[in-house]
């Protein structure tokens, strides 16, 4: 695998969750947590983008490399657009977006998201998607979907249900037993829809490219920024993982269920 960069941004202010990345668990800062996690895969480097001098300091006191950027990006992908500048990385070097507040993400699947663009010239991003198991995730707009094309890469991404059974309600046309009896959706059978794990892979010239493409009206409806690529024509390409990602944190229930995995 060439070698590549995980890039962690991390805003300090956060509306459901005060100072999110310096959130103590276990004694260290959540975003000291991700680094660390994310250190165990095959990157070359783990770098912090950082939006508030507290955060470098809280890298810097943990020993994790982390880079000041300006506090008025509008997005993620804008604050790690600057750092790959300030790194110095540009072309086709591969950077991993890793969120700051996944503190429980698999090295491996930061691996497997990272060897997509090599694998798949033809992408300039790449993400990861799993099977979705129940009606409650598959109707819940929080839950992103996926769908994909022919040839493994990205076809849409919404927060509605889809793809959508018009005459087989529910999760009836994709659980197995009940698609392989329904009529005319024989080939369907184990066939489930697939939300979408907020990771990405880039070229670091892709990368500070996107900031400058014109929001699409379709990232706006859905408020989903990967839409844009889709939209001025830029394919994704989708890692498949065999089981859901660990659970980030958005709020403050959230941050207790994390620590309580942690700690035990």
């Amino acid at each position: 695998m060439p070698a590549f960069t995980v890039l962690i941004p991390a805003r300090l202010a956060s509306s459901r969750l005060p100072n999110k990345p310096l959130a103590d668990i276990a004694g260290q800062p959540m975003v000291v947590r991700v680094a660390r996690r994310a250190a165990q895969s095959a990157a070359a480097r783990v770098v912090v983008a950082a939006d508030d001098a507290r955060i470098l300091k809280a890298c810097a006191d943990h020993g994790v490399e982390a880079v000041l950027t300006r506090a008025d990006h509008p997005s993620g992908s804008d604050r790690l657009a600057q750092a790959c500048t300030d790194l110095g990385l540009d072309g086709e070097d591969i950077v991993v977006n890793v969120q700051g507040d996944e503190p429980l993400i698999d090295p491996a699947l930061i691996d497997a998201v990272a060897a997509l663009l090599p694998a798949r010239p033809e992408a300039r991003m790449g993400t990861a998607a799993h099977a979705i198991a129940s009606l409650t995730d598959f109707t819940n707009p929080n839950v992103v979907k996926v769908v994909l094309d022919a040839r493994g890469l990205a076809h849409y991404f919404s927060r509605a249900p889809i793809p959508w059974a018009r005459d087989l309600p529910g999760t009836a046309w994709w659980e197995g037993a009940a698609a392989a009896s329904a009529p005319g959706v024989a080939s369907l059978a184990g066939f489930a829809p697939l939300r979408h794990v907020g990771i990405y892979s880039y070229r670091a010239g892709f990368l500070r490219q996107f900031p400058s493409l014109a929001p699409a009206p379709t990232e706006a409806v859905e408020a989903l920024e990967q839409l844009r690529a889709l939209w001025h024509g830029h394919p994704i390409a989708v890692h498949l993982a065999s089981t859901a990602p660990g659970p980030g944190v958005d709020t403050p229930e959230d941050l207790e269920r994390v620590r309580s995995l942690i700690t035990g």
